[in-house]
């Protein structure tokens, strides 16, 4: 029975991983021995009544015994699945898309000559190479040279080439405008915590809203303690990442909205405002009230005020200077123009389109009233202003002047107030516009663009998105300094990386994105919107309506990185037992209870066993894909460098006579100058590491450095084995 027991529990929270069989066996035999030689049995006792009280408690005694054991083992089992959860996942994959404008022409030969990489980029964006010329190749390179923006994918090349293009960049980190990775999105926070503790300037994420909901991954139907328990984990986590002036933006809808802002509260983090999303498109025939608004929810650790990007602001200077610069001056055709022309753009709003008048000095501005919001006590603010022509007083607001009458005539002197024809209209101030000016973001945005239009104007299907112009508003005004990071770690279709894109090419700026997504359609909708958007701007029935323009390829994204994580059922697949050394410790005291899952699984492949650190480039884990189990590589390097939080400058390969030696150099988040520097050690000789110290010496591998770190043993001059820091960050507990 305690087999059984056991066999069940450990099948229901371990994905069936392991049940050890000396332990069920153990467990078995000594409930039996206990229940079946120490006492009577329980019929016979529950017979004999309160005259065998004394039996009675000895078997209570003897079943805490027993029990006490079995907790004991499902404490081991429960332990070593929240450390196997915890751990900081490898990366089993990475691969980068870099826009060919960026990459140095004398790749561009090797590029033309790369069928696969054509392959795609025709299937993607419909190209046309071209005919004619000098031939294939000729007319290959040409048109890299025309097309700037299209985005080169690693994974069609040699892994020669991409270590040479990757050592072509002198900030590999910094040319990196956008991280993809392909994770549960708890993993992939844990991971990234340390190279990016409070560097993100903005988190923005559209979580399920728990509902019945159809057509995502994420389960969307928890009672609401599970649903808040899967949010606070993550949320947790994101907190410790975000800049200390940051943003964090949460979608949510009526299901969760009180849960969800109590939850914020309870983890102490300041309200920042709740934004009302009205997409005029009430959902009718359902009970009630038919709903058709949206909420966002806005925290930040900062009471500042937010406002909204300037980028209309100065669509309108400019465009008043140039109806100025056309007619040769100001004059009532300019005015009568430049007033036409503001009230038929349709993406300026209401505010924006008062500030449609020029005065004599080129100067942009609306006019406003000067009455005060509450009656004045003090005769001061009831004098009248004179009219400048008729010389007789005018009008006084209702309540009496908002400004002292000494401000009154400042501002007249400044040719800030507007008279009427005659002294019977009351005067108005005019309120500028410059490039200055600021609007602050409404708790209402009203915006009825259909984000599904968006994904399938780039031929890609997914059940349903926000719109672009939604996330631009938000993010526009939540990273507004354009070198700022913006995370979503519930991406979908990548709707929050296309609206960075769409901002750095209205702007120039360079903020970055980070996307995460877990889903199968990582691959077939979000990794090709990302290329496509960094392609052509404008899109319609899959096809691109023109190519990017020289200034748009310029500021669309240089670099985008692509990461795939380590699962959680990929780690339990990589657990192995070491049954022979098992069988030597069943000798020692509670080795089964405490002490088995730690000793026989040490070896495992997911655990980092340094024992085959010394061949880090065939570092092997089985991971399930596409309903299969495969064999991949883990990017031991990569892995390492996003453990300690290195900021990655240069990426360079080296090669001693056959031996490759990957090296990356850079700053850790404590700003100290690091190198690390991986080789195949396996089976080298004393002369070996002293060829390994004389060619690291030579090609200058360590100077100017704080920190070096190799794997396996080295005579390196201030050297570390990177071993122990590897497994103590992998393994380190998680905070939050």
């Amino acid at each position: 029975m305690a087999e059984h027991h056991l066999r069940q529990y450990t099948r229901r929270n371990t994905s069936d991983f392991f049940i050890h069989k000396d332990l069920a066996g153990f467990l078995s035999r000594e409930l039996d021995f206990y229940l079946k030689n120490e006492v009577l049995n329980l019929e016979e006792m529950e017979a004999a009544g309160v005259g065998l009280s004394g039996g009675w408690f000895q078997l209570m005694r003897l079943i805490k015994k027993v029990g006490g054991r079995i907790i004991e083992f499902l404490a081991q089992v429960e332990g070593f699945q929240k450390m196997l959860w915890e751990k900081r996942k490898f990366i089993t994959g990475t691969f980068y898309c870099i826009t060919v404008g960026n990459i140095k022409e004398e790749f561009y030969p090797e590029i033309a000559a790369c069928e696969a990489q054509w392959e795609e980029w025709k299937a993607l964006f419909a190209i046309d190479e071209g005919k004619g010329g000098k031939g294939k190749q000729d007319r290959r390179i040409r048109f890299l040279n025309e097309n700037p923006a299209l985005a080169l994918d690693t994974r069609r090349f040699p892994q020669d080439f991409t270590d040479r293009l990757l050592a072509s960049y002198e900030d590999l980190d910094e040319m990196t405008d956008g991280l993809l990775v392909h994770s549960e999105n708890w993993q992939a926070l844990n991971l990234l915590g340390e190279k990016y503790r409070e560097q993100v300037k903005c988190i923005h994420i559209d979580p399920p809203y728990n509902t019945q909901t159809s057509g995502f991954l994420y389960k969307n139907d928890y009672q609401h303690s599970s649903w808040l328990a899967m949010m606070q984990g993550r949320i947790a986590l994101a907190l410790k990442i975000m800049f200390k002036d940051g943003a964090f933006l949460c979608h949510i809808d009526e299901n969760e909205h009180e849960h969800l802002h109590l939850l914020f509260a309870h983890m102490y983090t300041p309200d920042g405002g709740t934004i009302v999303w009205d997409k005029k498109n009430p959902m009718l025939g359902r009970q009630g009230i038919a709903t058709q608004h949206e909420y966002v929810l806005w925290k930040s650790l900062t009471d500042e005020s937010v406002y909204l990007r300037t980028t209309n602001i100065q669509m309108i200077l400019e465009k008043a200077q140039a109806f100025i610069k056309k007619h040769g001056g100001v004059n009532d055709v300019v005015r009568r123009e430049f007033t036409d022309w503001i009230r038929k753009v349709d993406e300026l709003t209401g505010g924006e389109r008062a500030y449609c008048l020029i005065d004599n000095d080129g100067r942009v501005y609306q006019s406003v009233a000067m009455g005060a919001p509450e009656p004045r006590t003090d005769k001061k603010f009831f004098i009248p202003l004179i009219h400048p022509i008729t010389k007789k007083p005018c009008p006084v607001p209702l309540y009496g002047w908002s400004r002292a009458p000494e401000t009154l005539q400042d501002l007249i002197r400044k040719d800030e107030i507007i008279f009427g024809a005659d002294e019977s209209v009351q005067p108005r101030r005019k309120v500028f516009l410059n490039k200055h000016s600021k609007r602050q973001l409404s708790s209402v945005i009203y915006d009825s663009s259909r984000g599904k239009n968006d994904v399938d104007k780039l031929n890609l299907e997914f059940p349903y998105c926000h719109p672009v112009s939604l996330y631009q508003t938000l993010l526009g005004a939540a990273a507004s300094d354009n070198r700022d990071i913006v995370l979503d770690f519930f991406a979908g279709s990548g709707t929050t990386g296309h609206a960075v894109i769409n901002l750095n090419r209205e702007d120039g700026g360079r903020r970055k994105f980070i996307l995460v997504e877990m889903a199968d359609y990582f691959d077939t909708v979000l990794l090709p919107r990302i290329k496509k958007v960094t392609f052509s701007p404008e899109w319609r029935d899959g096809k691109p309506k023109r190519v990017a323009t020289a200034e748009e390829a310029t500021r669309g994204p240089r670099i985008v990185k692509v990461i795939r994580l380590e699962s959680y059922e990929d780690a339990l697949n990589n657990i192995a037992f070491d049954k022979a050394a098992g069988q030597e410790a069943l000798r020692f005291k509670d080795y089964l209870l405490q002490y088995m899952l730690k000793w026989e699984v040490r070896k495992s492949e997911t655990l980092l066993n340094v024992e085959q650190l010394g061949k880090p480039f065939s570092y092997r884990l089985h991971i399930h894909r596409d309903s299969e189990t495969v064999i991949r590589l883990a990017d031991l390097p990569e892995t390492f460098n996003y453990l300690i939080g290195l900021d990655v400058q240069t990426r360079t390969v080296h090669d001693d006579n056959d031996r490759r030696y990957l090296v990356y150099r850079g700053t850790t988040r404590e700003g100290r100058r690091t190198v690390v520097i991986w080789r195949e050690t396996e089976g080298w000789a004393e002369e070996d590491y002293k060829r390994d110290k004389e060619f690291t010496a030579a090609q200058k591998l360590t100077e100017g450095v704080d920190e070096i770190y190799v794997n396996g043993d080295s005579l390196i001059p201030g050297a570390r084995a990177l071993e122990a820091v590897f497994k103590a960050r992998m393994f380190a507990p998680v905070e939050g």
